[in-house]
């Protein structure tokens, strides 16, 4: 697993892990200007941010770029950055790396801007494919052998396949039907979670949700609170993230990370799935292994998208992925759900395998309380708990 600038900064949901899981320690905070972070853009809460794309990115979104740069180029964060990952990191300096990186930044934005006038057609991607130096003749062996399982982001409506209002439809019933989520108002899950790899050992696992829009996930370490608690939470209108260990600590999330824990907190009282996005499209077939699913793809603000994957035969969610856009291409964040257990007449997964640029955890429940009183604190800012 790549340990990059998403993994050291702790951005967004990914960042919940710093805590032990990436196994890294808070860097020296030649990175972070002495004012807060909070709305500012990336130009202004960071030193020697001066790309023309990414500077006017908020927070959370540009330190979410910098791992989709690492996934892109098949990077490490101390490529770029010296002694990243440590208490010695300098994010300030520019390498020769760095300063390259900044130039392709810009050539990406030009070639966009000059001839597809705007739209996001070319990324770092198109070319790189997790390689430093981009191949350029394609080898005979993969063309006669294994077919490119590289799919498109945009999710279009194929002949003979159920409507997204189908899909949808089938979902909700197939979780205990329209009636039955209507009164589900709140839930308390509890169980473990693991990373990949078992690195960091195991945490303490708890999700906290109140109808409509609100949630908490948490995750503490009861043999090790030296490591602190980490959290992600969002109370229906603002999202905050704390890592402990990250270099931010603790921000308000603001782009499309805002947008991400907004979806996860709608979709947690599924009966509401059709709000939570707009303009529904699908649905079509998809692949996840060697089986299977019917995709549906919804729009929210600022360019987010997310696609959701549903087994045929059950009608029950498989997958998420959401996709954050930015100058160098869409941030995906994926969400797999299985282990589908019966509480109270209504279906829970079990079972969450949360995949990001720099690496994946899985965490398994162990109980599921539904419609009991939670504080509304426990969804403000942590550090306000």
């Amino acid at each position: 697993m790549k340990i990059s600038w998403r993994l050291v900064v702790g951005a967004g949901l990914a960042g919940l892990w710093l805590s032990g899981f990436a196994m890294v320690e808070r860097p020296a905070a030649q990175g972070q200007t002495a004012t807060s972070t909070t709305r500012k853009k990336a130009g202004e809460a960071f030193k020697n941010v001066t790309t023309s794309t990414l500077k006017e990115l908020s927070v959370d979104d540009f330190v979410a770029s910098m791992g989709l740069i690492s996934a892109n180029l098949g990077l490490d964060c101390a490529d770029c950055h010296p002694h990243a990952g440590t208490d010695q990191a300098d994010f300030v300096i520019d390498t020769p790396r760095k300063q390259t990186t900044r130039r392709m930044v810009e050539m990406v934005a030009t070639i966009n801007r000059t001839n597809f006038g705007g739209v996001q057609r070319v990324t770092c991607w198109t070319c790189h494919h997790g390689r430093i130096t981009p191949s350029t003749t394609i080898a005979l062996d993969a063309w006669y052998d294994i077919p490119n399982a590289e799919i498109d982001d945009l999710v279009r409506s194929e002949s003979g396949q159920p409507s997204a209002d189908q899909i949808l439809d089938k979902y909700i019933q197939a979780l205990g039907g329209a009636q039955r989520l209507a009164g589900l108002t709140s839930f308390v899950a509890t169980g473990t979670a693991v990373a990949y790899g078992e690195l960091g050992g195991n945490a303490d696992f708890t999700i906290l949700a109140k109808g409509p829009n609100q949630r908490t996930t948490l995750i503490t370490y009861k043999d090790h609170p030296e490591r602190g608690a980490s959290s992600w939470s969002f109370d229906g209108r603002t999202g905050w993230m704390k890592t402990p260990r990250g270099l931010l600590g603790e921000y308000e999330l603001v782009g499309s990370e805002l947008d991400g824990v907004r979806l996860e907190a709608q979709l947690s009282f599924p009966g509401q799935i059709k709000q939570a996005l707009d303009n529904w499209r699908g649905g079509a077939a998809r692949s996840i292994g060697d089986r299977d699913f019917l995709a549906v793809q919804g729009s929210g603000p600022r360019g987010f998208l997310a696609t959701l994957y549903f087994d045929p035969a059950t009608g029950l969610l498989a997958r998420v992925v959401r996709y954050g856009p930015s100058p160098i291409g869409r941030m995906p964040t994926q969400i797999d759900y299985s282990d589908y257990r019966d509480v109270g007449g209504i279906k829970f997964p079990f079972e969450y395998k949360f995949t990001w640029l720099d690496g994946r955890y899985t965490a398994k429940l162990n109980d599921v309380k539904t419609n009991v009183a939670i504080d509304a604190a426990r969804f403000g800012r942590p550090s306000a708990k």
